[in-house]
């Protein structure tokens, strides 16, 4: 008899915790997705805006409560939150940078209390599942992997502005170096997830290739709306709806939530997991009175708008993108602006300020050939959710002029947000509520970044190689202080931010002498048995990049303890 794992979510985590599982002959593994199949587009990585827009049918579309701090020149004060609703989860959306962070976020885990999760433990598992094609040296070599079913290669295509801003990183001091090596500091192109210029998304790498297996099945659009437990609070099954039916899947051993840092929390309070106080505020029996669920939200705030004019073919990716040279480059050569997310030309992780340690980046700065006025309001500016007389007032008097733009994101937040529900009804999203830029040190050190952008613009190669020049119009809001002084950019922080959507922590691993842990090192659900949750949100402590990479580990990671506590390892 095969031993059923039921599974919810084929997104970054969920999908290799899947394939791994079904490696098992013996176990019979059934992942349950909210989504269908990615659309065709998908797999073009510079069609990928169209799926985080606001209106896009393969993602969840989720919005932020209003926000005290941040926002203030977004509608409602609010900020879009795509999450992707279909197969592949937001690997199948998202811009596919391949960033995995720092050493020391990881040690930082181990020394929280959570063994098994350190660096040089890690490591392995993104070794495991890479199939690295990008630039190996005799330095990066042992960090990255070969063979490995997730491919990992160079961004084969830039506009001027990709050179130019490795460039100024050297005339800034900073070495040209591969982040996922031995040190994060410094400017390079990033990685991507894409095989020969295609999308590469979780689901892509490690469910379909194993889909002829016996013990391995994936039912689309289907929306879990609970887990069901026994009478001993062991995890049994599932509840969802599929095809307009309520419908129940059960476990033999394990159920397994890989929902994300939104969604495996919603699902937790759902089925009466989670702050007793808030359930039964919304009418919900509480099996376990467990007050971290939802707590402990972190994400990278990320401040917009800082741009620069350039020379003409400077910065024209956007048009490019349109031309017959453009298609005609993909279809026979998968080169030209359709193999690269539209805009990306460069990343920095870079340290800020004294007495930091100097291997640690606490800001990570990312130039794009594009601005928010260059499609004359049509797009761009709509999807990031900016107030229609912020548009006018900033964006509208640069408009259609060539450019990039330089975001400064937040390495390493202090605010802390969360995740909790508006009512019982599994169809209501939940409040996302970020709380950016809560803890004032988040607002200094990014002030520093932008000033440290405005370093980056201001150098010989950038002024004098593309012709840049800083869009220094007095921002919406800030005009009664003095352009450039701190106060000024601390308004323009405040006003600009947004989330870089990296939503991580709302079920955080930690020992049991920790009253806010959710899961265990080995990410057991506490105060139940059968239960565990493998994916962003078991983070105690966000990672210092992108979350992608880190997600495929925990799902990596994930599927080796379950082998290890079954004596399959």
């Amino acid at each position: 008899m095969l031993e059923r794992r039921d599974m919810i979510g084929s997104g970054s985590s969920g999908s290799p915790v899947a394939g791994r599982l079904s490696e098992i002959p013996e176990w019979d593994v059934l992942v349950l997705e909210a989504g269908g199949k990615p659309p065709p587009e998908s797999r073009v990585p510079a069609l990928g805006f169209n799926l985080v827009t606001g209106d896009s049918s393969y993602s969840y579309n989720y919005r932020t409560t209003p926000q005290k701090y941040s926002h203030l020149n977004f509608v409602n004060q609010t900020g879009l939150y795509p999450r992707g609703k279909v197969i592949g989860g937001t690997s199948a959306i998202n811009f596919m940078i391949y960033n995995r962070g720092n050493h020391y976020d990881f040690d930082r885990w181990a020394e929280l209390g959570n063994p098994g999760w350190d660096y040089q433990t890690v490591l392995k598992y993104f070794k495991k599942f890479e199939n690295y094609k990008g630039h190996l040296t005799s330095e990066n070599e042992a960090y990255h992997g070969i063979g490995g079913p997730l491919n990992v290669e160079s961004k084969r295509w830039g506009t001027p502005v990709m050179k130019a801003y490795l460039e100024a990183g050297r005339e800034l001091g900073y070495p040209i170096n591969d982040p996922n090596a031995a040190t994060q500091i410094g400017f390079h192109t990033p990685d991507m997830t894409t095989k020969n210029g295609v999308r590469g998304s979780a689901a892509e790498a490690f469910i379909r290739p194993n889909l002829h297996r016996q013990n391995l099945r994936i039912q689309a659009d289907s929306q879990v709306t609970r887990v069901l437990f026994d009478d001993n609070l062991r995890a049994i099954g599932v509840e969802y709806r599929h095809q307009n039916r309520v419908k129940r899947a059960y476990a033999r051993k394990e159920v397994i939530l890989s929902a994300g840092a939104i969604d495996s929390p919603k699902l937790l309070m759902l089925s009466g997991i989670g702050p007793k106080q808030h359930l039964e505020s919304v009418g919900i029996r509480t099996l376990v009175d467990l007050p971290g669920v939802g707590q402990n939200f972190q994400d990278h705030p990320a401040v917009y708008g800082l741009s620069w004019s350039v020379r003409k073919g400077m910065a024209n990716g956007l048009q490019q993108l349109l031309t017959p040279w453009s298609k005609l480059q993909y279809i026979t050569k998968r080169q030209g602006p359709l193999s690269v997310p539209l805009g990306v030309e460069g990343n920095a992780f870079v340290r800020l300020g004294d007495g930091q340690d100097s291997t640690y980046p606490y800001v990570q700065c990312l130039v794009s050939a594009l601005s928010f006025g260059l499609d004359y309001g049509l797009a761009f500016s709509r999807a990031a959710g900016f107030k229609q007389e912020v548009y006018n007032d900033y964006f509208q008097p640069d408009q259609g002029r060539e450019g990039f733009v330089i975001g400064a994101m937040l390495t390493a937040p202090k605010s802390r947000g969360s995740i909790t529900l508006q009512s019982n009804d599994p169809a209501d999203p939940p409040l996302i509520d970020p709380n950016f830029l809560s803890h004032p040190d988040d607002v200094e050190f990014l002030v520093k970044g932008i000033k440290f952008n405005l370093a980056i613009g201001n150098t010989t190669v950038m002024r004098n190689g593309l012709g840049a020049t800083f869009y220094d119009r007095p921002m919406t809001g800030c005009k009664h202080l003095k352009y450039g002084s701190d106060d000024y950019w601390r308004c323009f922080t405040r006003g600009m931010v947004s989330s870089a959507y990296h939503p991580t922590s709302t079920c955080m691993m930690a020992p049991d002498s920790d009253p806010n842990g959710v899961v265990s090192s080995r990410l057991l659900v506490r105060g139940v048995t059968g239960l565990r949750v493998i994916d962003a949100s078991i983070m105690p402590v966000i990672t210092s990049s992108n979350t992608n990479a880190p997600c495929i580990m925990i799902g990596e990671r994930g599927a080796d303890f379950i082998k290890e506590d079954y004596g399959y390892i």
